[in-house]
């Protein structure tokens, strides 16, 4: 159960996430979507944050194009 609700944060908090302009914007803006999120589901924000943080990064690298800048 705690495995789907990390992936359900993970997936809330790659939606909410803006890109940024640089890796420092895209982490801080993922890692604080990540917290919310984890934070209004009743999960752990740390693990949230690290989550989104991690996800949004990974995203916006990948997908460069899919991001306004």
């Amino acid at each position: 159960m705690r495995i789907l609700s990390l992936a359900g944060v993970a997936a809330a908090a790659l939606l909410l996430a803006g890109c940024g302009d640089n890796i420092g914007e895209q982490a801080l803006f993922g890692g604080a979507a990540g917290v919310g999120v984890a934070a209004v589901a009743g999960g752990d924000p740390v693990a949230g944050g690290l989550v989104g943080a991690g996800g949004n990064v990974a995203f916006c690298q990948l997908n460069p194009g899919a991001c306004r800048r």
